[in-house]
């Protein structure tokens, strides 16, 4: 007889990201990032159901059939410090993956957010504990138990093709995500990004109409 667990597909687990990388990002806003990633790259079309903390992790994915959540709680069992669950619930709005539970024994395994292309509910328990959590609705009714699941398999979500691996930042404008080995050359573009617009803010400060960084653009 066929079980419930033999509908998964379970891919090694994904191991996280250097602590001193993680670090690193916190420091970045996400439009730095996604400025230097060609505004190309980046999750649209999900919102926050927390406080606004915001989180760097490294992705664990599950591409699920919408409304079931089966994949998502084989998945938690691997979850280390430092990752983030990113699920392809196929963008399904009126079952629930993901609740205060599955909340709570992700934040025992050490899971630093949420990243939803799907439902929710408790939508308040997210608020109460300012847990990073984003997703597409918010609906009462619960999912299914059934599977199919893939864990740790590349996934598409708010437009966004995510790697098991990738890292993942997400903040008040929005959540990124790019290949762990890409993270340098992007903190450092970063990096140029925040001191020429320290230098735009400087010269706005003196007050004159006519500014270089307009004339930059043709103005």
């Amino acid at each position: 007889m066929t079980s419930a667990a033999d509908t998964l597909t379970v891919n090694p687990p994904v191991v996280p990201a250097p602590a001193a990388l993680i670090e690193a990002l916190r420091a970045v806003a996400t439009p730095h990032l996604s400025d230097n990633l060609d505004r190309l790259s980046g999750i649209v079309g999900l919102r926050p159901f927390h406080a606004g903390r915001p989180f760097v992790g490294t992705a664990v994915t599950v591409k699920t059939r919408p409304g079931d959540n089966l994949a998502i709680y084989r998945a938690l069992k691997d979850m280390l410090p430092g990752h983030v669950l990113v699920v392809d619930g196929g963008s399904e709005p009126n079952n629930a993956l993901i609740g205060e539970l599955i909340l709570q024994y992700a934040q025992q395994r050490g899971c630093v957010g949420f990243v939803i292309d799907g439902a929710i509910r408790d939508s308040e328990a997210f608020r109460e504990a300012d847990f990073p959590c984003w997703a597409r609705a918010v609906s009462h009714r619960g999912p299914y138990k059934n599977g199919p699941g893939r864990i740790n398999v590349p996934v598409a979500v708010g437009g966004q093709v995510v790697i098991p691996g990738d890292i993942v930042v997400g903040d008040a404008d929005g959540l990124v995500s790019f290949p762990q080995a890409e993270a340098k050359c992007l903190l450092a573009a970063a990096a140029r990004t925040a001191a020429r617009e320290d230098a735009i803010r400087a010269e706005i400060a003196n007050g004159q109409a006519q500014q270089s960084w307009l004339s930059a653009v043709g103005l």
